[in-house]
């Protein structure tokens, strides 16, 4: 069975470029938040949780008005929570499934918040890809139309990098002047081994 690496970061520090590296030296590549937002758009007891927790209905043009989630949920922790508690035990599920019927020697999943979701459980090693808060608030907010104070928010509602890093087997730092190719391949090399274990 294939091994699993869990790649996780806060927001801005960088797991999609680390993860498109191994996508190019051919791991399969789970990408969490990609599969919650598709749980959350199309399941339909799932749309009904968000609606009860929320008090509103979510979904009034047929998909589901993120922003106005966004608004509601972030400053009410709570909530946030509630949400959360609903969504990622089925995409752990799919994630276990599709991982169970993986041919590769390892698979990665990305998700910002491994840690937090349980997922750390799942997988046999965890990189967390760290990097400078400001680098993170610029590189979001030149890709999101998000305010400073909305990235900093949510950079607020994740587990401190130091967190992350104490639970992690690897720590790539993603500074924009490291180089974080050489550190990617000596993993990579560290996984292949470790799958070669159990053939």
């Amino acid at each position: 069975m294939a091994k699993r690496l869990g790649v996780t970061g806060g927001i801005g520090s960088g797991k999609t470029t680390v993860c498109r590296i191994f996508r190019v030296l051919g791991i399969p590549v789970f990408v969490a938040d990609i599969v919650a937002r598709d749980v959350m758009e199309n399941e339909s007891d799932i749309r009904a949780a968000i609606n009860l927790i929320t008090g509103r209905d979510l979904y009034t043009l047929g998909i589901l008005d993120r922003k106005e989630l966004a608004r509601i949920i972030f400053n009410r922790p709570d909530l946030l929570r509630k949400v959360n508690a609903a969504v990622h035990p089925v995409v752990l599920e799919k994630f276990d499934r599709w991982a169970a019927a993986s041919e590769a020697p390892y698979v990665i999943m990305e998700a910002a918040i491994l840690f937090e979701a349980g997922a750390d459980s799942l997988v046999d090693r965890v990189v967390t890809i760290s990097a400078p808060v400001e680098e993170r608030i610029s590189r979001v907010m030149g890709r999101n139309e998000l305010t400073r104070e909305e990235v900093i928010h949510r950079i607020n509602n994740q587990l401190e990098d130091e967190e992350r890093e104490e639970q992690s087997y690897y720590v790539i730092n993603n500074s924009d002047n490291e180089m974080i190719i050489p550190e990617i391949l000596k993993i990579h090399d560290d996984m292949l081994r470790l799958s070669e274990k159990d053939r």
